[in-house]
């Protein structure tokens, strides 16, 4: 004998009976999904081919990851002056005989002294200006390449002014820069800039403006360095005080991956033959 109630089977009933507007519902969401779907890939391949079409449009860069050698025999000129007895700038003590020679040898410091510069057939300004800090008698980055037209920002991080200027009078005139305070200034065309302090003659410093210049990195202690390029042939050169040294290096920026490695090293400085600005 069934002892439900008709309120309790009408009940169950209607839990195991299918809503029709669930049935009408399911494959209305499916086909309404089929045509979104298909709606963002015609947008997307109208867009890759707006982009495709579009003269000179730019492609995602990808990193390139790269090393230089010869990094020893780049010496800092700024040192030779300093040593010199007659600048009365610094003293220096007699060689330890437990210091290695290679050790006592000033070398450049390769990450703010050695610009490996990418050149193309036609680079091109930054929007923002570069920034060239500077601070402890020295300028970061000491040597720096950048395209025609690119706008510098000096800024000051000592608790002193600074009056830099540009050896030869090529348009950076000497102006005190007060401490916590910038200026900016663009190179008014392709060539070498030396920078010059009045203040601290400490500071000695190169712009390098190269027309060609499409990016820039800065090795490591161990010299590897990475920057991002576009996809396309570039040749990589390294500038050590205003002046490119050892040999360039052709390579080729692939669209994918995103990360390449550069097999050959580029080789900033010979053996036995130390850079030319030097002994100046």
């Amino acid at each position: 004998m069934d002892t439900r109630s008709p309120r309790s089977s009408g009940a169950q009933h209607d839990e195991q009976r299918p809503l029709a507007g669930a049935a009408r519902l399911g494959p209305s969401n499916h086909i309404t999904r089929r045509v979104h779907g298909r709606s963002r890939f015609i947008r997307r391949l109208a867009l890759t081919l707006a982009i495709l079409t579009v003269p000179g449009a730019a492609f995602a860069a990808v990193t390139i990851k790269g090393r230089t050698t010869g990094m020893p025999k780049l010496l800092n000129p700024v040192w030779n002056e300093a040593k010199d007895p007659k600048a009365n700038r610094y003293t220096f003590r007699e060689p330890s005989p437990t210091v290695r020679a290679d050790v006592r040898t000033l070398v450049g410091h390769t990450p703010k002294e050695l610009c490996v510069a990418a050149l193309a057939e036609k680079g091109a300004p930054l929007k923002t200006p570069r920034t060239i800090v500077i601070a402890g008698g020295r300028t970061t980055p000491v040597t720096l390449v950048v395209a025609e037209g690119q706008q510098l920002q000096f800024e000051n991080h000592d608790p002193f002014p600074h009056k830099l200027y540009d050896v030869g009078n090529k348009g950076l005139q000497p102006v005190e820069v007060a401490a916590a305070k910038t200026r900016a200034w663009t190179p008014p065309g392709p060539g070498k800039y030396e920078i010059r302090d009045q203040l601290a003659p400490s500071i000695r410093s190169w712009i390098v403006v190269e027309p060609r210049a499409v990016a820039i990195a800065y090795p490591d202690r161990q010299g590897n360095f990475t920057m991002e390029l576009e996809a396309g042939k570039y040749t990589l050169q390294g500038y050590f005080n205003g002046e490119p040294v050892g040999k360039p290096l052709e390579v080729v920026a692939k669209p994918t991956p995103d990360e390449q490695f550069i097999k050959e090293a580029v080789v900033v400085g010979e053996s036995g033959k130390p850079s030319a600005e030097a002994g100046k």
